[in-house]
């Protein structure tokens, strides 16, 4: 059985270290690594997208990290309970036309026994920035 350390429940440390490990994979922007930390039948609410199982974060993140140029990620501690953590977040990124964007959000995580995430809900919203204003 596959197994993501730390594993619920978690403490307010091991949340810290869960959210660590999840900042440092999506700013390595390898799709297939960053699926490892997911159940194979994960579920997620992007945005307005639903992206459901390891094959379809892989399509998704793949094609994200196409257009979000430059991409850097902060995360950072909310809550945490029994088996799930909250997040609030923000990135920033360039586009191909040399825009910047600062992008904010929550998320809201489930794992399962193993401490694979298997349920995952971001709402996010986009701010553009002038490259002066980045901060990451």
């Amino acid at each position: 059985m596959e197994k993501k350390h730390p594993l619920p429940p978690f403490t307010l440390e091991t949340a810290k270290q869960k959210i660590q490990l999840a900042e440092d994979a999506w700013n390595s922007q390898d799709p297939e690594k960053v699926s490892l930390a997911y159940t194979v039948n994960s579920e997620w609410r992007n945005r307005n997208l639903f992206v459901n199982g390891r094959e379809e974060i892989v399509q998704f993140l793949s094609k994200k990290w196409q257009t979000e140029l430059d991409y850097k990620l902060k995360k950072e501690y909310w809550a945490h309970g029994e088996n799930r953590i909250a997040v609030r977040f923000e990135y920033e990124y360039r586009t191909k036309e040399g825009k910047w964007f600062r992008a904010y959000g929550n998320e809201n995580w489930e794992f399962d026994e193993n401490g694979l995430m298997k349920k995952r809900f971001a709402s996010i919203n986009d701010l553009e920035i002038d490259k002066s204003e980045r901060h990451l």
